[in-house]
């Protein structure tokens, strides 16, 4: 087994070390998601955590790790007798993003359960990870699937395996820690709120703590051993104030003024529902024992707060996680009760217990919590005095209020990731037929494989009434659902749709469709085209509100070259389908068709729209053409590209156009 990096030996990162350790010391949080730039030791600080973790007691040759003074009655393995028990290390179990549905919550041997009447289960990785921490890296990434049966497990503390009525449970109560790079995409709202705490970590700009951070990797890389060696003290002092805090813990006082706090702080911070109130107590409590005290302090609830609320405050993707403080600090001074005692630097000082696990802790740097680029965007009218970049360009104008959009789809049938907009071949979704396991057997179609056994019982020689059932008889269930797709947006940015108002409402519809492609899990790129060339503002991501970052700081101006923007959207598409080919694309077109530049530009565009109908790429124009006099550019540019246009209104859900389900146009990958 690998040394891990010592937890105490990592710089900075002042915040990801509370958040983990106060989990440490009350699993009850709820577990912590670190989110943050690359290369920042979000994996390292977790592997780390688990060589702090107490030992252990579990009953001897139980795989479902039960407590030998309480086991589970329900166990699998059991039922066991209470005793002493064996003692172990704390595992850290990893959930990897392509993880198979059986390979987390484990494997039923179907064959044998019909044939023989036998539960032979093979435990996964939530078994694995009770009464230890499930680790799950780029959380964001993981199949919606897999997170449905992440969140119900760590909602009930059990896992339920089900296969045709044969079903087995096993206890699942785990500390979860996820790690995540935003500009890969957020987080469904279901899986956030189950994290108790969340974490923002970004790499010091300082140099000092540069150079210290590369020594020690260094120094670690060269000889694990001798470096966990030398800070084997620190690490076992930290273990040891852990231990200390557990013992702690249950005897910690939450006043009733600490209380109030807690509750008119959510409050003030309009968070859903009340699990937000009941992890500000717990943390509370946490901070507390962990700083050694029995009585829970002002300063606790806001250390608390700044943990457990910024993810819980974000109403759609597009918002940048983050806490007013200084609202927070209001709100807790208005709500002070007597039996607390501030500190007396007030509820800004001492905010954070003295953590104690290890030197050269250096200070958190300033600016970092919650800056994102949508952050950085100028509002309307600031500005005025900055030069273009190009003939007549025009500073970026906001979009207007979102909406909710049509359903666009491509046709045909795919096989691409799990999503929410287009049908496809899927493992989850409702029954469609039967075919011959390809594999380990995972959706078993009872009724074709008895009608498979059936004509064989004579010849087997079977005498009572079970069904003799062999390998070759099973039958795996083909099921169709939804997928994925990846929408690529090609939008004019040209003179000819500066004006404000319209420009305004134009981006309103992309931010609209993007918050659509957001909840059906799609992958989003965006292209622009104005003056003389296209660029691709943001290659396929699945970071939708990074495409919204871009779209809101999008100048206009100049002439119209929609060939160009076609060409580069094809360019992009050939490098998709070589990536990603089960991934289907849906190109939408956001233009008012006046194409302008160059020799023969209507001509040209038409030419290059051709080009995606040779592909068979699925694409609709939503038409932003306005005005009394209307040329249906738009209209034939949807034509050549064999697709649709929609306009502004009828992209809208609630409008009383015709409904726009499947997009026009053939698919030669759709089956």
């Amino acid at each position: 087994m690998s040394t891990p990096f010592p937890f105490t030996a990592i710089v900075g990162q002042d915040d990801l070390r509370l958040g983990l350790l106060l989990n440490a010391v009350s699993p009850a949080v709820g577990g912590v998601l670190v989110r943050g730039e690359k290369g920042t030791a979000k994996s390292t600080a977790v592997r780390a955590l688990a060589a702090l973790m107490p030992e252990v007691p579990v009953v001897s040759g139980c795989r479902f790790s039960c407590n030998p003074a309480s086991p589970d009655p329900a166990c699998p393995d059991g039922p066991h007798e209470a005793g002493t028990g064996v003692s172990r290390d704390a595992r850290m179990v990893e959930l990897p993003v392509g993880a198979s549905e059986d390979r987390l919550v484990g494997a039923l041997d179907i064959e044998r359960a019909l044939a023989e009447g036998v539960k032979a289960f093979e435990p996964g990785l939530l078994a694995d990870a009770h009464r230890g921490i499930l680790y799950v890296d780029e959380v964001n990434l993981l199949h919606d699937h897999l997170v449905d049966l992440l969140l119900d497990a760590a909602a009930m503390g059990a896992s339920y395996v089900e296969r045709e009525g044969v079903s087995v449970r096993h206890a699942a109560r785990f500390l979860l820690v996820g790690t995540m790079n935003p500009e890969e995409g957020e987080l469904r709202p279901q899986l956030l709120d189950r994290f108790g705490l969340t974490v923002e970590v970004a790499a010091s700009r300082e140099t000092d703590l540069r150079v210290e951070v590369v020594r020690r990797r260094l120094a670690y890389d060269d000889d694990p051993a001798g470096f966990a060696a030398e800070w084997a003290a620190e690490e076992g002092a930290l273990r040891a104030r852990i231990v200390a805090a557990r013992a702690l813990l249950p005897g910690v006082r939450l006043g009733d003024g600490a209380l109030r706090q807690i509750a008119a702080t959510c409050a003030a911070f309009e968070v859903d529902g009340m699990r937000a109130d009941i992890v500000m107590a717990r943390t509370a409590t946490a901070l507390a024992a962990w700083a050694g005290r029995t009585d829970v302090l002002a300063e606790d609830v806001r250390q608390a707060a700044l943990l457990a609320l910024p993810h819980r405050r974000r109403r759609n993707p597009f918002d940048a996680p983050g806490l007013d403080e200084d609202k927070l600090d209001d709100t807790l001074e208005q709500n002070s009760g007597e039996d607390d005692d501030p500190d007396p630097d007030g509820p800004g000082g001492g905010g954070r217990p003295p953590q104690g696990d290890g030197p050269d802790t250096p200070p958190q740097p300033e600016g970092e919590a919650g800056d994102t680029p949508a952050q950085s965007v100028p509002e309307q009218g600031q500005g005025q005095g900055q030069q273009s970049s190009g003939s007549g360009e025009q500073q970026p104008v906001r979009a207007g209020e979102p909406f909710r959009t049509k359903m666009l789809s491509v046709p045909g049938l795919g096989e691409g990731a799990a999503g929410r907009r287009s049908r496809a071949r899927t493992e989850h979704g409702r029954t469609t037929g039967a075919r011959r396991p390809q594999g380990a057997l995972t959706k078993l179609h009872l009724a074709a494989t008895v009608q498979a056994a059936a004509p064989h019982q004579r010849t087997r020689g079977r005498t009572g009434r079970g069904l003799v059932v062999r390998r070759d008889d099973l039958r795996q269930a083909t099921r169709e659902g939804r997928e994925g797709n990846l929408v690529l947006f090609v939008v004019d940015a040209s003179g000819s749709m500066a004006a404000r108002q319209r420009m305004s409402a134009v981006k309103g519809a992309v931010l609209s469709l993007l918050l659509d492609a957001y909840q059906r899990r799609d992958k989003v790129g965006l292209i622009t085209f104005r003056g003389k060339d296209a660029e691709v503002v943001l290659p396929p991501t699945s970071s939708v509100d990074a495409a919204a970052a871009r779209l809101e700081m999008l100048p206009t101006g100049g002439r119209t070259p929609v060939a160009a923007g076609l060409l580069k959207a094809h360019d992009v598409l050939r490098v998709e389908r070589l990536r990603d080919p089960s991934r289907r694309p849906l190109l939408v077109v956001v233009t008012d068709g006046r194409a302008t530049g160059g020799p023969e530009p209507v001509a040209l565009a038409s030419r290059a729209a051709r080009l995606h109908e040779v592909e068979g790429t699925a694409s609709v124009v939503v038409d932003c053409e306005s005005g009394p006099v209307r040329l249906g550019l738009a209209g034939s540019l949807a034509r050549d590209l064999g697709g649709t246009a929609v306009t502004l209104d009828e992209l809208r859900a609630d409008s009383i156009a015709g409904l726009v389900k499947d997009v026009q146009g053939t698919s030669r990958r759709a089956a």
